[in-house]
């Protein structure tokens, strides 16, 4: 892999490693800070609702002052956020460690992607360039349960936050000395209004689910709910009356790729946020454990990105989107037999691994199939896609979870969660690759085939005897 292309996709690492590198060490650190079980939902969700709802701001801001200028700037914030945290002595001051790293993350992600795609004219390059691109983010989200809960067990849930002062160091000097300059773009328009709109609504809805987790605060909670959905609603509304929005989903296969997107990181993160407190509060281990526990969710996802290209060749991508969500599905209703069962748990979570690592792959080539211009564009639409599918998808399910524990429900707890989750990942499989447009795919490879065979049968006819 050329150095360039390395350093990029090392940035994207380290950013999505960040969304789900808590989940292990969650407990732990509430308790280390004085704070309690109710506060995990925000806790959890920080990085990814800054990131997912800045992030098509950070690619504005990109285009407008430089790619590699703010890629830097990115960086140094992310920098600050992890040593905010890594000394934090309060959940509040944790938690602002937290939404600073996420918005340094939205920051650098879009930028380190348009330095990646600069870096690869060719267009065979890029497309290799692009795959390790998204093989990188979903190894490092299933990664960052094992890396977590090591890390906590070993060092300190603080080790987390201070071991990236040395990979910003690393980074910022290999995007210095190896990433190409792209020129500033000073008439682009910044959407900054639209962003921190946006980006205040995600948080609405995040938060005020947060709140309404007994013992909450109801009230507030749904307050909190209606106001950001009002204000996304707001945002979506008057960004589609213009000719250049801060979230281009008119292109049909961005769509598809971006709502993919968003329901692998809602039906994953939060079945394994779910898991990862199961296994620390109801069977009393280690963070360390619980990570190892959740080991087989990254060989999965190496394993399923490693599938995805040989399959995007066969088959449709909106196929592949629909078997890795299918295969996500499975491993959600796995969970609720095998949660108790050991190391048979195992098998669930690999399972999910495989899903999210053929779906995510699946999704970013089906998403970035547009023109040129557009293909970056597309690209931070499916990352802002995924990164709130992860915040809301968390914090939605974690309330689902917690609500079912006391109703008279065949399903209760966790299992009710992870129910939801699979219901979830099935329904889109479903609408994405409808049965009908399956046969269609199939029977539009038949006639090939066919006539294939009927030249075939020709040529044996006509050849002499």
């Amino acid at each position: 892999m050329k150095k360039p292309i390395a350093i990029l996709c090392l940035v994207q690492f380290v950013d999505v490693l960040g969304v789900t590198e808590l989940l292990s060490a969650a407990p732990r650190m509430l308790v280390s800070v004085s704070a309690p079980p109710t506060w995990a939902p925000a806790l959890l969700t920080a990085y990814a609702m800054c990131f997912g709802g800045l992030l098509m701001v950070g690619a504005r801001s990109g285009d407008r002052f430089g790619h590699r200028r703010m890629l830097l700037g990115g960086i140094g914030l992310f920098a600050a956020g992890s040593l905010l945290a890594a000394v934090a002595g309060s959940v509040e001051l944790l938690i602002a460690g937290r939404c600073l790293q996420g918005a340094a993350a939205a920051i650098s992600v879009p930028a380190s992607l348009r330095l990646l795609i600069a870096a690869t004219p060719e267009r065979a390059d890029r497309r290799a360039a692009m795959s390790s691109w998204s093989a990188a983010g979903a190894a490092a989200g299933a990664s960052g349960f094992i890396v977590g809960g090591a890390l906590t067990q070993i060092l300190g849930w603080r080790a987390m936050f201070w071991i990236n002062l040395p990979l910003a160091l690393v980074m910022a000097a290999g995007v210095t000395r190896f990433t190409p300059r792209t020129p500033a773009a000073l008439h682009t328009r910044l959407a900054l209004p639209s962003g921190l709109l946006f980006s205040a609504g995600v948080a609405g809805l995040v938060l005020g689910a947060s709140a309404l987790q007994p013992p909450g605060h109801p009230v507030l909670g749904l307050a909190a709910v209606a106001a950001g959905a009002l204000l996304v609603a707001l945002v979506a509304c008057a960004e589609r009356r213009l000719a250049d929005p801060l979230i281009a989903l008119r292109d049909r296969a961005l769509g598809v790729g971006a709502g993919a997107a968003f329901l692998n990181t809602a039906t994953t993160s939060s079945a394994m946020a779910i898991a990862t407190l199961q296994l620390q509060r109801v069977q009393h281990l280690s963070p360390g454990a619980a990570g190892l526990r959740l080991l087989p969710i990254s060989l999965g996802a190496i394993a399923g990105a490693a599938l995805a290209a040989p399959m995007l060749r066969r088959w449709p991508a909106r196929a592949v989107i629909a078997l890795g969500l299918s295969l996500i599905a499975a491993s959600d209703t796995g969970l609720i037999a095998l949660v108790q069962a050991r190391w048979l748990m195992a098998v669930p979570v690999a399972v999910a691994g495989m899903g999210i690592g053929v779906s995510s792959v699946a999704a970013s080539a089906h998403g970035t199939d547009v023109s040129e211009a557009l293909q970056a564009t597309a690209a931070g639409a499916i990352n802002t896609a995924a990164q709130l599918g992860t915040a809301l998808g968390v914090a939605a399910l974690l309330l689902v979870s917690a609500a079912g524990k006391g109703a008279a429900l065949p399903l209760r707890g966790p299992a009710l969660g992870w129910a939801a989750a699979a219901g979830l990942a099935l329904a889109g499989a479903l609408a994405i690759a409808p049965l009908s447009g399956l046969a269609r795919a199939s029977l539009r490879r038949r006639p090939v085939t066919d006539r294939r065979r009927r030249t075939s049968s020709a040529l044996t006819r006509r050849a002499p005897r």
